[in-house]
């Protein structure tokens, strides 16, 4: 017996529809099955200084309390260098000066940040402050990063 051809036709069809469902559902399925594509890794951020505070008092996060721009004469002066990215070695430093750029203090520290960080700088004198402008200059390996100035009043 011979087979009708409408039916080998309809059989054929049926197939290769069958097939193609079944391969489209097993491309699917292997798709959700493979890991997700890995995610670039953050770029390192360069060591920069952000933001420089002073203040008469700071915080155990060595962060200035509340920022001044008037201080008196018997305060001690702090001052919180904030800074970001990341760096085996940056050499800070702090430069105090008065009116004209009269030095009043220099001071330096080596730190190693691994991302946000803050440092500490602070200068006091025991038998007060004379009344007028002073500059605070900050430089990060020998380059300026930021500056705050501040008057001092009786």
């Amino acid at each position: 017996m011979v087979p009708h051809p409408m039916r080998i036709r309809s059989i054929s069809c049926l197939t290769v529809l069958a097939t193609c469902v079944a391969l489209a559902h097993l491309s699917a399925c292997k798709r959700s099955e493979e890991a997700p594509a890995p995610q670039a890794a953050p770029q390192a951020v360069a060591f920069h200084v952000t933001r420089v505070d002073v203040g008469n008092a700071i915080g155990a996060d060595k962060k200035v309390t509340a920022p001044s721009v008037s201080f008196k004469p018997s305060d001690t002066i702090y001052a919180s260098i904030s800074s970001e990215g990341a760096s085996a070695n940056v050499s800070l430093s702090a430069r105090w000066t008065f009116e004209d750029g009269q030095l009043v203090n220099e001071a330096t520290q080596t730190i190693a940040p691994a991302g946000p960080a803050v440092t500490e700088f602070h200068i006091s004198k025991a038998d007060g402050w004379p009344a007028g402008k002073y500059k605070l200059e900050v430089s990060a390996n020998g380059k300026p990063a930021g500056a705050a100035q501040f008057t001092v009043t009786d």
